[in-house]
């Protein structure tokens, strides 16, 4: 069994999902958007902290994934802004002693949907379909949904659901 909590990164809001799978399936055992108060940056980055660690140590984990830094030049601040999310995100992994790896978002859209290029809503179908759910996850948890369920894909789990309940 491997368990792996994808984050889709962000200052406004970090979307979640534990997912574990093995060679009976994947399932989804927690999934949520984190929502820091408006405050000065230091505060938020410290709220996240705090609450990406309470999700950190839910479950035992085999790897904390995220989606790598890109940068539009158009917008450098906000990749300056998303590498201070991520750093705390690494550190809070770093301190529960879990290994993060970063998947570039064209192959985590690749991986689910077969276009490195997919928009938003397909990411949020094909999540919907891997995980069986009944309605598309909201845009932050499908982006962290796939990426977790990529990162189970590297790690040799094939993504085919389970069909037991899991509470979500």
């Amino acid at each position: 069994m491997k368990t792996v909590l994808g984050i889709d990164p962000g200052l406004q809001a970090t979307g979640y999902a534990l997912v574990s799978g093995d060679r009976e399936g994947i399932r989804l055992l927690q999934k949520g958007v984190i929502r820091p108060r408006p405050g000065a940056l230091e505060e938020r980055l410290w709220e996240l902290y705090h609450q990406v660690k309470r999700v950190l140590w839910e479950v035992p984990l085999d790897l904390v994934a995220m989606e790598d830094l890109f940068s539009h030049h158009h917008y450098p601040k906000a990749a300056l802004l998303l590498g201070h999310v991520r750093g705390v995100i690494c550190l809070a992994s770093a301190e529960r002693g879990v290994q993060v790896a970063s998947l570039p978002p064209a192959e985590i859209k690749r991986a689910l949907v077969g276009n490195g290029r997919a928009s938003k809503v397909q990411v949020q179908r094909a999540v919907q379909r891997f995980m069986v759910l009944p309605e598309p996850p909201p845009t932050h948890v499908a982006d962290a949904l796939a990426v977790a369920l990529t990162a189970l894909s590297r790690q040799g789990v094939r993504l085919v659901p389970c069909w037991e309940e899991v509470r979500v």
